[in-house]
């Protein structure tokens, strides 16, 4: 099980990836149509609400591959000085913290999708359901929630690690 949420983590960040190429391309064919107005061409329309979608997708599809790897942008002034048994103390507490905010952050994004779609909030300019938005963020929380319970797990012993698995050689907590 643990195995199967590290390679969707995986597999989320590479769609997550793929999901910024496009809105890379999307930007470019924009600035591109609105510097070749005097030729017939224009922006591509909605392009900056559809790239605020897209980096918010992209951001819960990262965020658990980015946990799993130790990618985290982390403070280690004191961490480093301290014994061992405090270091896994304060990464034991961290974990659990940051899943319990994973769980709240999954739950309010649930009821915001929801509320979305209960008064059917469209975009401005494409007039797109905007809960849309919302249920690729929560797919991404959802897994998010799924990362941080496995990593917590195998942190209190209670499962371990995929085969060959190992942390980025510069991540710490």
């Amino acid at each position: 099980m643990i195995a199967w949420i590290y390679r969707l983590s995986h597999w989320t960040a590479l769609i997550g990836g793929l999901v910024l190429v496009a809105l890379v391309l999307l930007v470019v064919a924009s600035v591109t149509g609105r510097a070749l107005i005097d030729v017939g061409l224009g922006p591509v329309p909605g392009d900056f609400e559809l790239v605020e979608i897209g980096v918010g997708i992209a951001v819960f599809f990262f965020m658990p591959w980015c946990y799993l790897r130790g990618g985290h942008a982390t403070v280690d002034l004191l961490y480093m000085h301290t014994p061992r048994w405090a270091q896994r103390a304060v990464d034991i507490f961290s974990d659990v913290l940051m899943l319990l905010v994973w769980l709240v952050m999954t739950w309010k994004l649930w009821e915001g999708m929801l509320e979305k779609k209960e008064y059917l909030e469209t975009t401005f300019i494409l007039q797109m359901p905007v809960w849309w938005a919302y249920a690729f963020c929560l797919a991404g929380a959802v897994i998010g929630c799924l990362a941080y319970a496995a990593r917590t797990l195998t942190q209190l012993g209670l499962a371990s690690e995929p085969k060959g698995w190992t942390l980025d050689a510069h991540a710490g907590h």
